[in-house]
């Protein structure tokens, strides 16, 4: 499949490219800016030999992608969802959004958002696209780091059941990884404000752990 990536030039999109991209997945890395979207591919060319692997603006990079990852933070969402509806009707999308903010002598600190979750409000902006939500937990430097499988589940939440297996048998390629039916839009909240615990306790404990589910 052709997989692209919203704001992929960001360690979370760029970690997500070089996994897919090195399980054989062509990757197309899209930013605000069509020079930083290239710069990000050539990355992936250079980490992946034999990646098939193009940048370029937001826009230009989902035109003709199977499937769409955004990632990018929350604050971008709503213009970012805005400017490209057009782009990604009838499309999968998975959302790798996680509403956080960082407070000084505090850390990372989960959002309370008006539709619930990152999810819900993409799906609201979003009516004519297959949007689910995956990835917030995992790693974006672990990600990078392709000499290593990572040991993790993603959770998978949204609507569309299709879409979900779709994204689940995407999260299986990664070495390591298991993907997740986490029910639906609603659950995804609870997957997204992990990602606060999460980046926390790897700083507290200066380790880069993510998630496992036991007994399932």
């Amino acid at each position: 499949m052709k997989l692209a990536f919203v704001g992929g030039t960001g360690p979370g999109g760029l970690g997500l490219a070089l996994r897919f991209a090195t399980a054989g997945h062509e990757v197309a890395i899209g930013s605000r800016s069509a020079e930083r979207g290239e710069e990000g591919a050539e990355r992936v060319r250079e980490a992946v030999p034999g990646a098939v692997a193009t940048g370029g603006d937001n826009a230009s990079v989902v035109a003709d992608a199977d499937v769409v990852f955004l990632t990018f933070p929350y604050s971008g969402q709503q213009a970012t969802l805005e400017a490209l509806a057009g782009s990604l009707e009838g499309k999968v999308i998975c959302n790798v959004v996680a509403p956080l903010e960082f407070q000084q002598g505090v850390g990372a600190v989960a959002l309370n958002v008006a539709g619930n979750s990152a999810l819900q409000e993409a799906i609201a902006q979003l009516p004519n696209s297959r949007v689910v939500s995956a990835f917030q937990n995992m790693s974006a430097e672990e990600l990078q780091h392709l000499e290593h499988p990572i040991e993790a589940d993603v959770l998978v939440c949204g609507r569309d059941a299709e879409a979900k297996q779709i994204v689940i048998g995407l999260a299986n390629e990664i070495a390591g990884v298991r993907g997740i039916d986490a029910g639906g839009p609603s659950q995804s909240r609870y997957v997204e404000m992990l990602t606060s615990l999460l980046i926390n306790l790897n700083r507290k404990h200066k380790t880069q752990s993510t998630i496992r589910i036991v007994g399932l």
